[in-house]
């Protein structure tokens, strides 16, 4: 889900948008011969690449003279790179990303309806279909889904003398403190500029916080929130998390986690095959859900990225889309891409397959009951490159609420 993600700020791309959407599809940048697409595809690790090469190879083979110029960005530029390409007119033809609704605000993309044949679009689970929204239309193509859940070092809780995951924050900070007396890191806190949003709402959900009130109503500087963010800080002012926690991206986390460094930290399902694995396929961790202040409750976050169409060329591209698209949401692609990336699926025909894995199970078994941004909202991609910005900041020396004021601000803002 991956999320969704990055590191450049995306604060002024509502207004970008909202300036280049006057065009209403007179994008320029395409292809004249209208069967040559450009993709704008995420780096979710080293193993995306290889499997856009090998699909797009595929694809060309059975699509005689079509053809697609694959153009890959790590998350941790994907901001200021969208941000760029609606501002000069140069949009990919299809750009995989975590946000939509200011795109179809703006007029800039199909409808679902226009790019898909009906089979691809009956085939997405509905929860999913609610997410790719704009006024009551499917405008966001469904791509990966992600659930957060906590890990936990078995082997570092066993020296520590901690017996169980943590169920309240009370018991977070408790076993935080005693595995840092092992000498490692008690927990992991990515509040960096990659998706500080997602750790941030992963704790807030569970204190009875979140970005919008029951009205659907901006609500960033609530007091449960403010609780939430103070609770963070302490942990880093405690000495219980990793140095900087306000400049440091889960892949960094992940990575220390992988090794043995650290006690507990907030991943997904693809956290075991994209960064465990790779360093230690024999590290002894558990899973456990998300620790609430009361410990009565426990959210869970659900992440969904999403495939993007941008109008170009009064619709000439339209043909091409939809061919690549339809092959690409295939069965048997889009389940080898998440068996690949451990990503949760979008669609049903991808989705039992993985319900068999022990593992995958109990993040497919959270993600009915999950909650997720406001992605719908326009002013959502201001509001998370605002937090993406701001909001690790007071987990160093800023006042939580003065940062939370300021985001708040920047979403009336932006709508």
């Amino acid at each position: 889900m991956k999320r969704h993600l990055m590191g450049v700020v995306a604060a002024g791309l509502t207004v970008a948008l909202g300036v280049s959407g006057c065009g209403k599809g007179s994008s320029s940048g395409g292809d004249s011969d209208g069967k040559t697409i450009k993709f704008v595809a995420a780096i979710y690790d080293d193993n995306t690449k290889p499997y856009w090469d090998a699909l797009i190879k595929d694809f060309e083979a059975k699509n005689s003279g079509y053809k697609v110029n694959l153009e890959m960005v790590d998350w941790t530029q994907m901001d200021a790179k969208v941000k760029t390409y609606v501002q000069t007119k140069q949009v990919p033809d299809v750009l995989n990303y975590n946000a939509f609704s200011d795109f179809a605000r703006d007029g800039l993309i199909y409808k679902a309806s226009e790019v898909l044949s009906p089979a691809t679009l009956s085939d997405f689970t509905p929860t999913f279909v609610e997410q790719a929204q704009y006024n009551g239309t499917q405008y966001g193509l469904p791509f990966i889904s992600s659930a957060r859940l906590l890990f936990y070092n078995k082997e570092l809780f066993k020296k520590a003398g901690v017996t169980d995951p943590p169920a309240t924050w009370d018991e977070v900070k408790s076993a935080a403190q005693k595995v840092k007396k092992t000498g490692a890191i008690g927990y992991g806190l990515p509040l960096g500029p990659e998706e500080s949003q997602a750790e941030f709402y992963s704790w807030a959900m569970n204190n009875g916080g979140g970005w919008v009130d029951a009205s659907g109503k901006w609500a960033i500087n609530q007091q449960a929130n403010i609780d939430t963010l103070t609770f963070l800080k302490d942990l880093n002012k405690s000495g219980l998390t990793q140095p900087n926690p306000e400049t440091t991206d889960r892949k960094t986390v992940f990575n220390q986690f992988a090794q043995g460094k650290v006690g507990m930290a907030i991943g997904g399902p693809f956290t075991k095959a994209g960064f465990i694995d790779p360093v230690n396929k024999d590290l002894d961790f558990g899973v456990a859900p998300l620790p609430s202040k009361s410990g009565t409750e426990h959210n869970t976050l659900g992440v969904m990225d999403v495939l993007a169409a941008f109008k170009k060329d009064d619709g000439k591209n339209k043909e091409a889309i939809k061919k690549f698209l339809d092959f690409f949401y295939q069965k048997e692609n889009t389940s080898k891409f998440l068996t690949t990336e451990g990503f949760l699926p979008v669609t049903k025909s991808a989705g039992d397959a993985l319900s068999a894995d022990p593992y995958m199970k109990q993040f497919v078994d959270a993600l009915p009951t999950s909650k997720f941004a406001p992605t719908t909202n326009p002013a959502w991609s201001a509001v998370a490159g605002a937090v993406k910005q701001d909001l690790g900041t007071a987990a160093a020396n800023e006042d939580p609420k003065k940062v939370l004021d300021k985001i708040q601000e920047t979403a009336e803002k932006a709508g």
